[in-house]
Formats: C-alpha cells, structure tokens, sequence
C-alpha cells in the first residue's frame, strides 16, 4: 500500500525536529505558522525563542502587538505574526485558553486555512484530516500524473480527496508528516531523488519523462516593482523612524521617513518632488550620503531601495515620527531591509 512505503521512507529519514516532539497543539500550530513560507533550518530557531518568550496561549494573548512583531522580525510575512497574535486572544476568550480539538473549530481561527487546519488536527490530536501543502501537492501531482492546476478551487478539492484516499487507514499523525517530509526531502522541486525513490515504479511523471511539468498551475502572478527613498534623518546619535500603518508590506512594523515613486528617480529629481518639498519645507539640512540601489525581494515585488543620509535639527520635523536613540532600536520590529541597514550604521556610530 502507498502509504506505507512513504511511511517507512519516513521512519528511516525523517529530521529530528522540536515540534515533532511534542502533541502540544499550541507549540504544533507555532510551528505550522513560522513554516509557512519559511525554510525549516530558518524557523527552528525563531520557534525555539519565540516558545521561551510565549509559552502558553495566554502569555501570547497578553503581550503587545509590537513584542510579538519585534520577536518575529527577520522571519518575514508579518501577517502570520499578526494572525497568531490575534487567533491566540480569541482561543484566550472563546475557549478559556484551552486550543481547540476539532478540525471545524481550528479552522475558524484567524490565519488558519485547510492545510494548517488539517495539520494541527492530525499531529496534535490524531484526527483523519489529510493535510495538503505543496510538498504534498508535488508528491500526488507527479505519482499520479495530475494535470488539475493546484491554484485552482477545482483542483484543490481534487487533490484533497486524493490525499485522503491515499492515506486510506494509516496512522493520520504519521502519515501526513511522512508525505510532507518525503516531498521537503526525496521528491524535491529541482532534480529530485528518482534514483533512489522507493515509488519509482509506480510514479507517472517518471516512467513519462514528466517530472519537471508537474504540478500545475494555471495563474502566473506578475512581479511588482516599487521604488522606496528612504531618509536616514539624524542628529548626532538619534535619527527618525515611523509606523507603517497602511495595509500594506510589513504593517504596523518601524521604518525611516520614506518617499515612494511610482519610478526610479535620480536624487537631484527626488529634491524636487512634492512629497521632499512638503516633509522638509524650508528647513537646513545636509545630505551625508546616498547609498547605491538596494534591489530587495519580495514575494512578487522588487523594491528598489536607496537610504539618503540626511543631518537635520530633526526636532524641527513635522508630526507623525519618533525620535530614537541607536540603543533604543532593540525595543522596535523593523523589516529585515532596515535592520540591515541599522546594523551598517550602528557600525559607523559605535
């Protein structure tokens, strides 16, 4: 039976992990969390620090937005953060601190889908739930031979039902970590490990010379370019940072005074516009220095970024900003683009 040979691929391969040490739901759904859109090696750590700091769902539910923030800063996708700190005080409301056991009341959670859902129930409470990610959908897609495009609604219920056909009347818990685990680490995007693999036999993409098309998608999302002036605003050892409260990348993290163009501009240009008019109006100041374009990747944008190191009577500026000290940044999350940049001036003011 297929779930059995992934399975005993599982037990003799898998990573030895910290979540996969515990039934703890609370601890299974941090994990779950930091791991979307997160390499494994990347998250160990955050998960680690961010259970000594919160490691109940009422000490979460307690703390403040911005702690929350700042202990995620570097892992990215701020929203996961944000979701989690949410979901955790409605837990703390709803269900008197106690993580829900059921597949349906999990899912009403804030930031929680199908997968996640899915997940949570099986390895915390062994439920019959198969959870489908895309290490999942790679798996079944190339096994099967499935052509359905697995961003389409269509396509999603399809692989549902086949992953839980699949797992047929193993062991939920095990079976869902196992396919997972065997998509993270044998049948991998780029040249997985068909020499080796014990479903060689039966797997379509294979015998068909069709590793490489699946799985399908049907949507390509285009790339947004963005083109971010940030002002380094200093005097002496303090400088200017502001709250970002659109929705938007990185909300409610800390950043510089920022001008965005819909272009890039040079920095003779960048005088001229209205917004560099209206923030510093008739005010002195000397530009220090402008850094070369700093290209940061996002899922689906480029931001084009430059840091203007500007000295200024930055007690002069308009309302709206925050005057810090450099020992002071430890208390804020900032976006991982200007803790880069805070480390290289903390370096040139010790």
């Amino acid at each position: 039976m297929l779930s059995n040979q992934i399975i005993s691929w599982y037990l003799q391969n898998k990573r030895d992990l910290p979540w996969r040490e515990t039934k703890n739901p609370y601890q299974i759904w941090i994990s779950e969390i930091m791991l979307q859109q997160t390499r494994v090696a990347s998250a160990i750590d955050y998960f680690n620090r961010f259970l000594e700091q919160f490691p109940t769902i009422s000490d979460l539910a307690k703390a403040e937005e911005q702690e929350v923030l700042k202990l995620w800063q570097g892992l990215g996708y701020y929203s996961r953060a944000r979701n989690l700190h949410t979901a955790a005080k409605t837990i703390q409301l709803e269900y008197n601190g106690v993580f829900p056991d059921s597949y349906k009341e999990i899912l009403k959670l804030k930031g929680i889908g199908t997968y996640t859902a899915a997940a949570i129930a099986s390895f915390a409470f062994n439920l019959p739930h198969a959870a489908v990610d895309g290490n999942v959908y790679r798996v079944l897609s190339r096994l099967y031979g499935i052509n359905k495009a697995i961003d389409s609604t269509e396509g999603k219920k399809y692989f549902q039902a086949i992953a839980s056909e699949t797992m047929g009347n193993a062991i939920p818990e095990i079976y869902n970590q196992a396919i997972i685990e065997f998509g993270a680490l044998q049948c991998i995007p780029r040249n997985p490990k068909c020499d080796i693999c014990p479903l060689l036999a039966n797997c379509f993409a294979h015998n068909n010379a069709q590793v490489d098309q699946f799985p399908v998608k049907s949507k390509q999302i285009k790339t947004k370019n963005r083109y971010f002036y940030y002002l380094f605003l200093s005097c002496k050892n303090r400088f200017l940072i502001e709250k970002r409260k659109k929705k938007d990348i990185w909300e409610n993290l800390f950043q510089y005074p920022l001008i965005e163009y819909d272009k890039p501009i040079s920095t003779n240009e960048l005088l001229q516009t209205s917004e560099w008019k209206e923030l510093f109006g008739n005010n002195e100041l000397v530009i220090h220095s402008v850094s070369e374009n700093v290209i940061h990747k996002l899922s689906h944008q480029n931001l084009h970024t430059k840091f203007i190191h500007i000295e200024m009577d930055i007690d002069k500026m308009k309302y709206g900003y925050i005057i810090i000290n450099h020992s002071d940044i430890s208390e804020y999350p900032f976006p991982k683009l200007i803790e880069d940049h805070l480390n290289i001036m903390n370096k040139n003011n010790p």
